[in-house]
């Protein structure tokens, strides 16, 4: 027998989920993470799976991991102390950006701005020079190269970063300097820019590129040292790293480009969220991911998550394909406060895993969302299948100091706690949605993360997105995704050109061009032929417009009229959605690019006969109280083992499985499908 194992590492939890590619057998699980090492939680986490399947190491022929390492050094400015090599007279790229301050109208006054990542002390500019055609107005000076890489060297830079004006069009200065550098400093990271984002805008493509460098020396320990403790447990699997585009990337290519992993996490709950709505018969839905300590969101349109090109991490704007994700923190570990206002805020700090909530009884004594749930009867007094053993007095002690600092009652407060972690998570909602020509009423909600299912119903209700689907395994449906995800990789070319003066045959001819790449790329990475599949993109925008859209296309289009007038419908038609109207102007292309498909066996989820309405058989014997709009709620608890399609479970009720819990609030109920979604509708909308 051969297992698939997707790992996914949040700041509380490590998620694991093991898939027998025999018979389609699923176990999963889940452990504390480990923030000072995140392989021990890793390792701990195969260690348990293993056992719980019966199976030993070994037989893991493929592990796909979603890390934070990368993200992590950005958000905590713990990465590498990067030199960068630059045009000269550009040497402040960095500092200047792109000159914006962030709103109110006087935002600039309380604006602390970073550090850039690549220091002007370890910034070098040298005369050589391109012209935006690529063609050459200052030749190379390699001594004058070699003296800025011995100069930075010499300061103890840990990687090196070189992005040219205009290399996008000719990178052979680039690939020159990054050749002498390779020559003189063998063990030196060196990133070239074109080699990261061959595309236009020198700020985000010095910026991305420096970033790459900031997090490699990290990313590349950090990988090669998981992967010597796996040899050492007798684990010989192919190990690949998640993308922040959804796809996955072999070991090396990691820690070549970690840039393109910010993201690892989110994209595989929102490609395996886009799966489930699909299943359910819903293509469109909204992703819920609500963990420990952070809170995901992120919209699936016609079953395919919405990518974009260019995300943020902490203050810095990053030009890479991601998952169109927004992040708050708020999770279930977020701590409530009164500051002097007088108001509670809950989050963005959060207990994290170590000590936690005051609810898991390893010490922690700060009011969290957890505690909050606990107070209320949310969540029942264990969780995890049985393994963890919550603290309700501890919890309850925790949520009186808010309470006492309102002057409210115990219950009060932990509503209050609950409303508004609601309210901060619909507002990322909303970036996702209303503020990208979205109608989330026109959505389906898919929660997931150990806490999403148990806020699910509430902020349906904000969002007005029905039904809401709880997949079989909410708590490690980002795992899921992993093992549902292609091997991937991009590559693409700026062609700068209104369509009134384009020349198609150079369009065809750049992406043939890409498009050999990508089979290249492919054959190297041991994709077989009847695998591997390559897709076509242009970037698009009204002339003189500062951002553009990315319009899937076949390079057959290029070659007639009706062809090209379809991809200008389809511009059109992105336009109007996102900003409600279209322009009476030229249309211009921006970029090609070819998108490098290794398709695997997808983890299927099998579908099952209907047994009923009744889902007594899943009730627990166990009476148990929820307080809901201020009064006690005799409410029902059942195992979500036991459920059955076509069971019926009225609200209020908890559903309780080893990875998360689900919250069926008063006025709603849940009906189980054949794939054993729980789809939650309000009673007045039905089920239909």
């Amino acid at each position: 027998m051969s297992f698939r194992l997707g790992i996914d590492v949040g700041g509380t939890f490590t998620d694991l989920l093991l898939f027998n590619e025999s018979n389609g057998e699923i176990f999963l699980t889940k452990t504390l993470s480990t923030p000072l090492d995140q392989s021990v939680g890793v390792l701990d986490g195969i260690r348990k799976i293993v056992r719980q399947a019966g199976i030993s190491a070994d037989s893991i022929n493929l592990i796909l991991h979603g890390t934070t390492v990368a993200t992590n050094a950005v958000l905590e400015g713990k990465g590498a102390k990067v030199g960068l090599i630059t045009n000269a007279g550009f040497e402040q790229i960095l500092h200047v950006a792109r000159s914006q301050t962030p709103g109110p109208l006087a935002g600039w006054i309380i604006m602390v701005k970073p550090e850039p990542m690549a220091p002007l002390e370890l910034t070098r500019g040298i005369s050589a020079r391109m012209d935006a055609r690529g063609r050459e107005l200052a030749p190379l000076d390699e001594e004058e190269a070699a003296t800025a890489i011995r100069e930075l060297a010499v300061q103890g830079i840990e990687a090196l970063t070189i992005s040219f004006l205009n290399a996008y069009a000719n990178p052979a200065h680039e690939r020159r300097v990054a050749t002498l550098a390779n020559e003189l400093f063998p063990y030196l990271p060196v990133t070239i820019s074109t080699d990261i984002l061959p595309e236009f805008r020198e700020y985000e493509r010095t910026l991305t590129t420096v970033m790459n460098s900031y997090v490699r020396p990290k990313m590349r320990v950090y990988l090669n040292g998981i992967q010597r403790k796996l040899e050492i447990e007798g684990i010989p699997s192919q190990f690949n790293i998640v993308r922040s585009d959804g796809g996955v990337m072999s070991l090396q290519a990691a820690q070549e480009s970690p840039v393109k992993t910010l993201l690892s996490g989110p994209s595989g709950g929102a490609v395996a969220a886009a799966y489930i709505g699909t299943l359910a018969g819903y293509p469109n839905v909204l992703s819920f991911d609500m963990g420990g300590t952070s809170t995901d969101v992120a919209v699936s349109y016609d079953g395919r998550p919405n990518i974009v090109r260019e995300t943020r991490v902490g203050y810095y704007p990053v030009k890479a394909a991601s998952v169109d994700v927004s992040t708050v923190g708020a999770g279930g570990g977020s701590i409530a406060h009164v500051p002097l206002t007088g108001a509670l805020r809950v989050g963005p700090q959060s207990a994290g895993a170590d000590p936690g909530p005051a609810a898991y009884g390893r010490g922690g004594t700060l009011p969290t969302v957890t505690d909050a749930n606990v107070v209320l009867g949310y969540l029942p007094p264990k969780l995890l299948g049985g393994e963890m053993e919550l603290d309700v007095e501890a919890a309850a002690i925790a949520v009186q100091t808010i309470a006492e600092a309102l002057g409210v009652g115990l219950y009060e407060a932990a509503q209050g706690i609950i409303d508004i972690v609601n309210e901060n998570m619909f507002g990322a909602l909303r970036l996702v949605t209303v503020q990208k020509g979205y109608d989330p009423r026109q959505f389906a909600l898919v929660p997931f993360g150990g806490a999403g299912p148990l806020h699910a119903c509430a902020l349906a209700e904000l969002a007005g997105a029905w039904p809401v689907i709880v997949p079989p395994m909410p708590g490690v449906l980002s795992a899921f995704g992993f093992l549902h995800s292609d091997i991937k990789n991009e590559f693409s070319q700026s062609l700068i050109r209104t369509l009134d003066r384009l020349d198609r045959s150079e369009v065809i001819s750049a992406l043939q061009h890409l498009t050999e790449q990508a089979r290249v790329w492919l054959a190297e990475e041991r994709i077989p032929a009847e695998q591997q599949e390559v897709l076509h993109q242009v970037d698009m925008r009204y002339y003189r417009q500062g951002f553009e859209f990315a319009v899937d296309i076949s390079p057959d289009a290029f070659t007639s009229e009706t062809g090209l007038a379809a991809i200008i419908e389809q511009f059109k038609t992105i336009h109007e959605q996102h900003y409600g109207f279209n322009l009476d102007s030229p249309i211009e292309i921006v970029n090609v690019r070819a998108i490098a498909l290794g398709k695997v066996r997808q983890v299927e989820l099998t579908s099952h006969e209907p047994a009923g309405t009744d889902a007594s058989a899943a009730r627990l014997k166990d009476e148990h109280y929820i307080m809901y709009r201020g009064a006690p709620l005799e409410t029902a608890i059942y195992d979500r083992d036991q459920l059955k399609p076509g069971h019926v479970i009225p609200g209020p009720a908890i559903v309780t499985q080893r990875d998360s819990t689900v919250l069926i609030l008063p006025g709603y109920q849940g009906t189980v499908d054949s794939y054993l979604n729980i789809l939650i509708r309000p009673v007045s909308v039905g089920t239909h």
